[in-house]
């Protein structure tokens, strides 16, 4: 079996993830025909060194490899970002032995529109409606402020600073952990309704 084959087989969730669409972005399961598109994105040092486990450099293998993971567990949920269509980044809620966590990331050209802080409310609700988390764990390196304030606009509450290893410059970087809890979310659902396409 090639690895074409092992990585891209049927038996996944992306079926039951749905899109999900906010003003101007929607999120969908990552597929086979984004491994480029991503491979381009988080090719570039700045993202990397700012995830915890995306490599630099990042092959196009490694978006492979990506895609034949995400969505196989229930609980957990992992979208590309679009605009316009075209992939922009990727957010994700992944089961972690803190609890579920909230990740994201944007291609550099993307940084500062406001789109990384769409996504992750779009996530959140999902993750709380559907997915029916009671509570969200996330991080944001220190020297990273345009990350922790998306997730200070949406709700997450600092609890502390910890050591992370951060594969790209495969050393350890201090990071600010977050939390945000369910009844947090729902006093703040003002931020406007995420709809659901499919």
């Amino acid at each position: 079996m090639t690895l074409s084959e092992q990585v891209f087989t049927p038996a996944r969730r992306d079926d039951v993830v749905p899109v999900l669409a906010t003003a101007r972005l929607k999120l969908r399961a990552p597929r086979r025909s984004d491994c480029k598109a991503i491979t381009v994105l988080v090719n570039d040092r700045r993202i990397a060194a700012n995830t915890a486990r995306v490599p630099h450099p990042y092959a196009i293998e490694d978006a492979e490899q990506f895609i034949a993971a995400v969505n196989k567990r229930e609980g957990e949920a992992c979208f590309v970002i679009t605009l316009d269509s075209a992939p922009i980044g990727v957010c994700s809620v992944e089961l972690r032995e803190d609890g579920p966590e909230l990740g994201y990331w944007l291609g550099v050209a993307h940084w500062g529109r406001g789109f990384a802080t769409e996504a992750a409310r779009a996530l959140i609700d999902y993750a709380f409606g559907d997915l029916e988390h009671e509570t969200l764990i996330s991080g944001a390196r220190v020297s990273n402020p345009a990350s922790r304030r998306v997730l200070e606009k949406c709700g997450f509450q600092w609890t502390g600073v910890r050591l992370s290893r951060i594969r790209a410059i495969n050393s350890a970087a201090p990071i600010d952990r977050f939390r945000l809890d369910r009844g947090l979310w729902a006093s703040l659902k003002s931020w406007g309704r995420v709809n659901r396409v499919t």
